[in-house]
């Protein structure tokens, strides 16, 4: 019997462990690939998540830039250099949500890769988690069983719907992501408005190559995301065809609503958590994970709304900044050579992106200025 099962390896997931084993809570990491294990991802980490940490997650971070360029249709181009914003961090995912795994069970935390959760159940007043036995016959499972659970099994996961989530806000964002190991010129983030529809194209550095992908946040017509990669990915001197590709959803968020039932809580892209204007999905996962872990040290401890508590803190902590990020995509997205015109290219608008991309600045803090500029550009003498 277990204090809490947490299902998923990710970057909330390994949080939520962290934090609970240090508690003194008694931990079980359950992750169907083995570790670590290739995840499509950007890899930008915003150095605010330092602070959720008492450890250095510097080995775990490939390299540091605070280089931004950002252009329309491969042309056009803006480039900023953030002198006054802690650079931004550039990670390899398998290597980072391991490190954060590994730093749990240095915490006591117990981790079983390589083990797929086939259904759960709830009885006796604590959940039964049935999974497969890696070493026995495909069809056979074991029942492990703990008070609480953590679904972190990210936005492609059965655990929401097995939970009971099944009217639940869920908008998802279509992504396809190419690893190229190449000699990089510089380690600088590109940022591409022009070539996709209703979202951007990103090509983030690592020590030993890019990581690019193209992403849509707004729906719309189907698009062949893998040519308009080919073709990006030629600017960069990229054969697309040399490498492999991989097409994943992405959770973003989409409204305030419950993230915990009975002794459960969903944590991660499982709650849709991620920026509807940059898709930034690290940062914010790294918090619900923390924030789960208080509330279920919490509950454990006897509070009986801990788990509720932990919806309203996601909400006003999280949410209450993705309303202004909503508000922004939904305009920028839908008009974004106007957005680019009188939003990219403003003169403080690069060192502002970083800045809430390194978590320094808030929505907030600029949203209706940028929303008065977005308006006035579709409707000319409007402010």
């Amino acid at each position: 019997m277990y204090d809490c099962i947490i299902v998923g390896a990710g970057p909330a997931g390994g949080t939520a462990a962290y934090h609970l084993a240090k508690r003194g809570r008694s931990v079980l990491i359950l992750e169907k690939e083995s570790l670590p294990r290739y995840k499509p991802c950007g890899g930008g980490v915003s150095p605010q998540v330092a602070q959720w940490f008492d450890f250095d997650l510097t080995p775990a971070i490939s390299l540091k830039t605070n280089s931004l360029r950002f252009t329309w249709n491969l042309g056009d181009p803006v480039e900023a250099q953030l002198e006054k914003t802690e650079p931004i961090w550039m990670v390899r995912r398998d290597l980072f949500d391991h490190f954060l795994v590994q730093q749990a069970q240095n915490q006591g935390a117990t981790l079983r890769d390589q083990t797929e959760v086939k259904s759960i159940e709830f009885k006796n007043d604590c959940w039964q988690v049935n999974v497969t036995i890696p070493t026995a016959d495909p069809a056979s499972t074991e029942p492990i069983e703990a008070r609480y659970l953590i679904a972190a099994d990210g936005s492609k996961g059965p655990m929401a719907r097995w939970l009971g989530f099944r009217e639940r806000k869920r908008r998802l964002a279509g992504a396809l992501e190419a690893e190229a190991a190449v000699q990089i010129a510089s380690p600088q983030v590109h940022f591409e408005f022009g070539m996709v529809k209703n979202g951007y194209i990103w090509n983030f550095p690592k020590a030993d190559g890019y990581s690019i992908g193209i992403g849509t946040f707004r729906g719309g017509e189907p698009q062949d995301f893998k040519s308009i990669l080919t073709e990006y990915a030629a600017a960069f001197g990229i054969d697309l065809q040399q490498t492999r590709q991989y097409g994943h959803p992405i959770g973003l968020w989409d409204g305030d609503q419950a993230l915990h039932t009975q002794n459960a809580v969903l944590a991660g892209e499982a709650a849709c958590v991620v920026d509807p204007m940059t898709a930034e999905g690290i940062r914010p996962s790294i918090f619900s994970g923390m924030k789960a872990a208080e509330a279920i040290d919490a509950a454990l401890a006897g509070n009986l709304s801990a788990l509720e508590q932990y919806s309203e803190v996601i909400a006003q902590e999280w949410g209450s900044e993705m309303v202004w990020a909503q508000r922004l995509a939904s305009i920028f997205y839908r008009v974004p050579g106007i957005g680019y015109k009188v939003g990219v290219k403003r003169p403080t608008a690069p060192e502002r992106m970083g800045q809430i991309l390194c978590g320094e600045l808030r929505y907030s803090d600029v949203a209706n200025r940028a929303l008065k500029r977005l308006s006035a550009g579709l409707i000319p003498g409007l402010g």
